[in-house]
């Protein structure tokens, strides 16, 4: 089944009219908690309705007109994102999403979004995306913020809610700002990338490197922490991380070691970043060649001098 990832416990898939049961236990869970801010259409109570409501947008999908996506977290339906209406001639669409409170702080939404925008602007040629939202609705707004939207403007008192008139607030994306987003994207995360192999260089003594361990301070912001996971968890600030790191690797006790990430994911949010990845190690400890591999967690800031970390936990496998 075609699915992509949002984090390495979430996923964005398909949300089709076959999912007619999952979906309505979902809007069951989240039904109060949209309510406000979703169309009277988006509130289906029973099975029919949620199949009605999936149906209208499989249609629209195949008339290249719309469509819509679920977020499974965990396996289970959280949300998802939508297109609203598509037109490819007129090269403006508009996209939407929905989420239960549960699965909320999780950066999935936004995560969800990029991914739908990505590809009607750079695969299917869209110039303006648009995200219309109760002017009230303060996490919708800030999602499309995060989206590098514009506010275009208000319109006062545009629809019914209940029994009161709502503002709606009309917040777009243009296809050169969408790129030049990306492209700054990328030099983030070019730089991110820099920064760990730099820490991963820095506990190397293979082929007689000399490792500088206290240049580690130049790698995190002040205070930064590193935290070891498993049975026997510890908690280091920089120098008591490095001391003991430093006389192993001068002392010839640990020699030909070096440390090499091989699989990361790193999301970057505005001047905040995290970075999932797995390494592997190798070496020489009192004459035993060994080798190992883990799991390390990094979080980094974006400061005046340029991105750095702010903390890192690593687990070996067992």
């Amino acid at each position: 089944m075609f699915s992509l990832p949002l984090t390495a416990r979430a996923e964005l898939r398909p949300l089709e009219p076959w999912l007619a049961e999952e979906f309505l236990s979902h809007l069951d869970r989240a039904r109060e908690h949209i309510s406000p801010w979703v169309g009277s259409s988006f509130r289906a109570t029973d099975l029919t309705g949620a199949r009605a409501l999936l149906q209208r947008y499989a249609d629209k999908r195949a008339q290249d007109a719309g469509g819509i996506w679920g977020i499974w977290l965990e396996g289970t339906l959280v949300g998802g994102v939508l297109f609203v209406s598509f037109d490819t001639a007129l090269g403006v669409c508009e996209a939407g999403c929905w989420l239960e409170p549960g699965a909320e702080g999780n950066g999935l939404i936004t995560r969800a979004a990029e991914r739908i925008i990505d590809w009607a602007v750079n695969e299917r040629g869209i110039q303006r995306v648009e995200w219309r939202t109760n002017a009230d609705n303060v996490r919708s707004i800030n999602v499309a913020k995060r989206l590098g939207m514009t506010l275009d403007g208000t319109l006062r008192q545009a629809f019914l809610s209940g029994d009161r008139r709502v503002d709606l607030a009309v917040w777009s994306v243009l296809a050169d700002e969408w790129r030049a987003r990306g492209a700054r994207a990328a030099a983030d995360k070019a730089e991110i990338d820099e920064l760990t192999a730099a820490f991963f260089r820095l506990f190397t003594n293979a082929g007689g490197a000399r490792p500088d361990v206290g240049a580690i301070h130049r790698l995190f912001v002040p205070g930064g922490i590193i935290v070891r996971g498993g049975s026997q968890q510890e908690v280091y600030d920089l120098d008591s991380f490095v001391e003991p790191r430093q006389k192993l690797l001068a002392s010839g006790e640990l020699t030909e070691f070096s440390e090499e990430e091989i699989w990361e994911r790193t999301e970057i949010f505005g001047d905040v970043a995290q970075r999932l990845g797995r390494y592997r190690k190798r070496g020489i400890h009192n004459g035993t060649p060994f080798t190992g591999a883990g799991t390390k967690s990094i979080h980094f800031l974006r400061t005046p001098e340029g991105w750095r970390m702010t903390a890192l936990s690593w687990d070996d496998d067992r």
